[in-house]
């Protein structure tokens, strides 16, 4: 973790002390506390998983009921709307694209050998949300994970001449890198920005062991069933989007090794290599040929928001934010003969959280000194949207938004005894965490499969990539009894359930107590914030605040 210089380390963890070492603080804190109750998370989260809202998928009818039944909870608090024109919604605007798999094509030729790929069998095609017809013919440069850092001195593009070319390329980063700068890199549009920026005008992931085993070719068909969603922008424009990138596509495992093969390479010395972080970029000889057909429409759906004003006059006019989406799969696949992705884990539970801690911070009295914003955002299953959107056009000053707490899939399976707070330890959130984890007998633990890269997979990102120091809170796998082992348990909830219909109320050994710890240790966190006489501030030199904090 980087560090403050010391005397701006000292004064932070001082008005921490002060902030939170009086016995009136500790007193009101644990009185808050003390009502967050496990029947409460229980039973909203047994609504808002029901197969009533069938899944809750953006811009269905079922994720509607569930936006308006977070704002009907944050009415009843006595909260204030923070939404659009004086209500609890903002009205996110959508464009939702499909591919038409009959007119998409794709093919590689090597040695004057053209190879045609099956949509959805050998390869899927990403829509283009800004044209209806597109295609691109160009030569292909394999570019290693598609990563250029100078600040960490590594750059697949060294030496290779990517313009007016198709860039094939690896998913992930390389091991060696910290965890949240692994994940930073390993998100496809940072691959795509740094494609674009030397001249790429096609973009291919060649599906490796480890993507395989993260995020399925067949799961990710199976997916493709609902249509890609950008949010847009004032001026109707989707967001991230890059019209220099002609297609953008994936392959399945076999057809990625017919390329390396093609190209000369050992497929199994790749996939090595990759594992490795020792992936060497090289020039091919193939060609790739992509016509993407895509079909599009614009819709709307809400994001939910709350406030709580602040107690201070001089520190109300600043926001700490608690966030958690609602949204969820909706219906697909049946598994077991159930085709409603219930989404009782993801999300329901972070939504139940939320619902918990805006309970508790109505009871304080005097209420925090800084204001309180809660925000249930929509679209985080289509790639954080509704995050990033209200992010970049927030319903309050985007320069009053201190510090964002997100909750995002509380895995209550086993008594909670540790946490792991992604992204925290570039702030001085750290030391919230760390306070927080303290009063509550937790410990902090690191980021446990930093090849997750779970640090850009939920809302807090959004947060972190307007300047806004953010972390995501998660139980730890750490348990003194011999006969719970977190680790098990997490890996067989993750192989058996997640994003499966069986994510519901009904799956065995939810633990409510755990789910209260972990409730309450995210409502100190903010509670901390919100008290004291400074705003969180980035560690000096990090590269999240560095890159992103002026914005």
């Amino acid at each position: 973790m980087n560090s403050f210089p010391q005397m701006r380390r000292l004064g932070f963890v001082l008005f921490l002390v002060i902030a939170s070492s009086t016995p009136a603080a500790n007193d009101a804190a644990d009185r808050a506390m003390a009502t967050i109750r496990p029947e409460a998370i229980r039973a909203d989260m047994r609504f808002l998983s029901d197969s009533l809202l069938e899944g809750r998928r953006t811009g269905t009818r079922g994720h509607e009921i569930a936006a308006k039944f977070m704002a009907a909870q944050f009415e009843a608090m006595g909260l204030d709307p923070a939404g659009d024109k004086g209500t609890y919604f903002q009205s996110v605007p959508f464009r939702g694209s499909h591919v038409d798999a009959s007119q998409t094509t794709m093919t590689w030729t090597a040695g004057g050998k053209e190879e045609v790929l099956a949509d959805k069998r050998d390869f899927l095609a990403a829509s283009d949300p800004g044209r209806a017809d597109v295609s691109v013919e160009a030569p292909v440069v394999f570019v290693g994970y598609g990563i250029t850092a100078p600040e960490l001195h590594h750059d697949d593009y060294a030496g290779i001449d990517a313009k007016g070319k198709i860039v094939a390329l690896i998913y992930g980063a390389p091991p060696q890198f910290d965890s949240s700068l692994r994940a930073h890199y390993s998100s496809g549009i940072t691959k795509r920005e740094i494609a674009v920026a030397h001249g790429a005008v096609g973009y291919v992931t060649m599906n490796d062991p480890n993507l395989e085993r993260l995020y399925s070719f067949q799961h990710r068909v199976n997916d493709s069933a609902a249509p890609d969603l950008n949010w847009l922008d004032p001026q109707g424009r989707p967001n991230d989007y890059h019209p220099e990138l002609r297609a953008i596509a994936i392959t399945n495992l076999p057809q990625s090794r017919k390329f390396f093969e093609a190209a000369g390479h050992s497929p199994d010395d790749i996939f090595a290599a990759a594992k490795a972080g020792k992936l060497a970029s090289f020039e091919t000889k193939l060609t790739f040929k992509i016509h993407v057909a895509t079909k599009s429409e614009d819709m709307h759906s809400p994001n939910v928001a709350a406030k709580l004003t602040g107690s201070d006059p001089a520190l109300r006019g600043e926001y700490v934010v608690f966030t958690a989406h609602s949204d969820h799969m909706g219906i697909g696949v049946p598994v077991q003969g159930d085709s409603v992705y219930h989404g009782a884990l993801d999300n329901a539970s972070g939504s139940a959280e939320l619902l918990a801690i805006a309970r508790a911070m109505v009871t304080l009295n005097p209420r925090p000194r800084r204001s309180i914003l809660f925000v249930s955002f929509t679209a985080e299953e289509e790639g954080l949207l509704g995050a990033d959107y209200f992010a970049h056009y927030p319903t309050v000053p985007k320069s009053a938004l201190v510090a964002d707490v997100n909750m995002d899939e509380d895995l209550m399976l086993w008594p909670l005894e540790d946490v792991v707070a992604y992204g925290a330890e570039h702030s001085s959130l750290g030391h919230v965490v760390q306070d927080a984890a303290e009063r509550l007998h937790l410990t902090v633990s690191p980021d446990p499969e930093p090849e997750q890269v779970i640090f850009i997979r939920s809302d807090q990102y959004a947060f972190v990539k307007q300047g806004v120091p953010a972390f995501l809170s998660d139980a730890g796998d750490k348990s003194d009894n011999p006969a719970i082992q977190p680790e098990k348990i997490e890996e067989h909830w993750k192989s058996t359930i997640y994003h499966s219909p069986q994510d519901s109320m009904e799956q065995p050994g939810l633990d409510f107590g755990a789910a209260v710890k972990f409730t309450q240790f995210n409502f100190l966190c903010g509670y901390l914030v919100a008290q004291a006489q400074e705003r969180p501030v980035w560690n000096a030199h990090d590269f999240f605040g560095d890159r992103y904090s002026k914005k």
